[in-house]
């Protein structure tokens, strides 16, 4: 962790995010924990009597209604202060008859879930609470207290010389140092700095035990999260797929067929005005045409008077001369639709598949790097190649993430890490730019790429840089 991270730390937005979070749980956390743990324990109770097991049991179905209620809210919370955005559980299954109903609800695995929560939700809160409170206030009267002592005058001299002591954050190790001159302040101020830079940090830990009880409690299960991955992935898949091949035919419509359809006319009007080769039968009118330019050609019968073909202009004795200039125009016209439709179709090839994957990924990177307007340090780990899918979309991934710090990072330098850990690639491009990208736009798209074959991505860009995206591959497809 670098210095100026930490010097920065105490003024980020999600240093007072979690902050927030921190203050204003405690109370939902208080009154959920209260009426869940009275409502279980009392139903629980009346489940083992005798007489009292129907009220027991509906008791239980209204803590788990009410525990799913709290956990929505939790969410909720979680989502605005500290970006934690949880899909919420699928809704009770529908049963038939009371009895069905009242079975559904109790083996609802996710009210019990939300039920585990609410109720470990209090004593973490109040660590959270604690973690905030406790430093901030110290950090500020310490920092303050010269303030305090030289200008407001709380601590005047009576005689027997006044005296404050540095407020200590810890619940135990007392021993602070008494401060009895105005000099000595200046050591509580500097204890306040050190506890201003530390401040941050319990919290975040906190916060962080908290986001991992979100996951594990108020999240879909594995299973369900495997199921709905699953399903939004073959659906990007297919819309992908469908896609792309809407983009082919455009391109191949828009693009290559438009220009093969002029280079055709034009080599159909550059052999009418070359004339009938002179030992074959002369064709009839204009002869047969290239599908392309046939548009308005008509067959008028052989010996049709004033045949005309553009720029070739016929009578009765023959042809006249041919038109040397006009020929050598339209031959550097074919000639140009020509080079330009096949430069297209190298270029659809090339979006398609790279050629540079033919050699592997590393030197596909390779010419990336060298093909790039900023510098590139590259360093390539890869002892087994992994496979041609697997390649084509760490390729892409790759040219998008330096595509997106050329135009968007205001970068001076790009580092790029492709290395197999662990059963994965890892894909790493870091750049030294401004920061503040959010996974959106183009992001978002390799994003959807990359969990089509159950890869990961994940961005770290902080304001003012430096901008770091990890893309993760199993790999195989």
């Amino acid at each position: 962790m670098s210095v100026r991270t930490v010097l920065r730390t105490p003024f980020t937005r999600r240093t007072w995010s979690e902050a927030a979070y921190c203050v204003v749980g405690l109370p939902p956390a208080l009154v959920g924990f209260v009426l869940v743990l009275v409502l279980l324990a009392v139903g629980t109770a009346l489940t083992l009597s005798l007489l009292g097991a129907v009220v027991g049991l509906l008791l239980l179905t209204a803590a788990l209604g009410l525990a799913r209620v709290l956990a929505a809210a939790q969410r909720g919370l979680a989502a605005r202060l500290l970006g934690e955005r949880l899909p919420g559980p699928p809704p009770v299954p529908a049963a038939s008859g009371p009895l069905g109903r009242l079975d559904v609800r109790l083996r609802d695995g996710a009210g019990w879930r939300s039920a585990g929560y609410v109720l470990a939700k209090l004593p973490l809160a109040a660590v959270q609470l604690y973690a905030v409170l406790g430093l901030w206030v110290a950090t500020l009267l310490n920092l303050s207290l010269p303030l305090r002592w030289g200008l407001l005058g709380q601590y005047p001299d009576h005689g027997g010389g006044a005296e404050a002591s540095v407020v200590n954050p810890l619940p135990f190790g007392g021993g602070a140092p008494h401060i009895t001159t105005f000099g000595g302040t200046w050591v509580a101020f500097a204890i306040g700095v050190g506890l201003l830079l530390v401040a941050p940090w319990p919290a975040r830990g906190a916060v962080a035990m908290d986001r991992w009880l979100l996951h594990g409690l108020l999240g879909p299960g594995a299973l369900e999260s495997r199921v709905r991955d699953l399903e939004e992935t073959r659906a990007l898949a297919v819309d992908d797929s469908a896609a792309l091949l809407r983009r082919l035919e455009r391109d191949l419509h828009d693009g290559a067929q438009v220009r093969l359809v002029a280079l055709a006319m034009s080599l159909d009007m550059l052999r009418e005005g070359l004339g009938a080769d002179p030992g074959t039968d002369a064709p009839a009118a204009g002869g047969a045409r290239t599908e392309g330019g046939a548009e308005g050609a008509r067959a008028e019968g052989a010996g049709t008077e004033g045949a005309r073909t553009d720029g070739v202009r016929g009578d009765e004795g023959g042809r006249s001369p041919v038109d040397a200039a006009r020929l050598r125009r339209l031959a550097d016209t074919a000639h140009r639709n020509a080079t330009e439709a096949l430069s297209e179709l190298r270029d659809l090839a090339r979006g398609i598949h790279p050629p540079a994957l033919d050699d592997g990924l590393p030197d596909a990177l390779d010419t990336l790097a060298a093909r790039s307007v900023l510098p590139v340090r590259l360093t390539v780990d890869l002892p087994r190649r992994p496979t041609p899918a697997i390649e084509t979309i760490a390729y892409f991934c790759a040219a998008e993430l330096l595509t997106n710090a050329i135009k968007h990072s205001g970068a001076r330098g790009v580092e790029v890490e492709a290395a197999q850990r662990d059963g994965a690639i890892r894909l790493r491009v870091t750049d030294d730019g401004r920061g503040g990208a959010t996974l959106g736009g183009g992001l978002t798209g390799l994003l959807q790429r990359v969990r089509t074959v159950d890869g990961g991505l994940d961005v770290d860009s902080p304001e003012g840089g430096p901008t770091v995206v990890t893309v993760t591959l199993p790999p195989h497809a």
